[in-house]
């Protein structure tokens, strides 16, 4: 599976973003998709993920601001992200797996990464 994230980009604090993941090569539909964001000196860390049945579940930190969300018939996985903060800088990574969870070693795929930058 290849994944290729696009969509980051500067926002001052409040603004919004969205970011799209394309997947190709494999059968997206059963696969779980999450997003990950490292911060510069910070381990990479969970944002949410969209279970192939489904479920969706979201990093304390982002519940009510960001929205995950997926449309198989494009292969593509998307995070819309609301009411941005400058602790939300980093560069955001997605990620499929087909027992894909909360934790990055759950993933055997990833995208390239895709910065958000978001000022105050």
């Amino acid at each position: 599976v290849q994944l290729q994230a696009s969509g980051g980009g500067s926002v001052q604090a409040g603004g919004s973003l969205r970011l799209s993941c394309a997947a190709s090569g494999g059968t997206f539909s059963r696969y779980n998709m999450g997003w990950f964001r490292q911060a510069p000196g910070k381990e990479r860390a969970f944002v949410a993920l969209n279970q192939w049945t489904g479920g969706r579940t979201y990093a304390d930190s982002v519940k009510g601001r960001f929205t995950i969300s997926r449309d198989n018939a494009k292969n593509t996985v998307y995070l819309q992200m609301n009411s941005l903060k400058p602790e939300d800088t980093a560069v955001y990574y997605c990620a499929a797996g087909r027992m894909g969870g909360l934790s990055v070693t759950t993933y055997g795929y990833w995208g390239q990464g895709t910065l958000v930058t978001v000022s105050s």
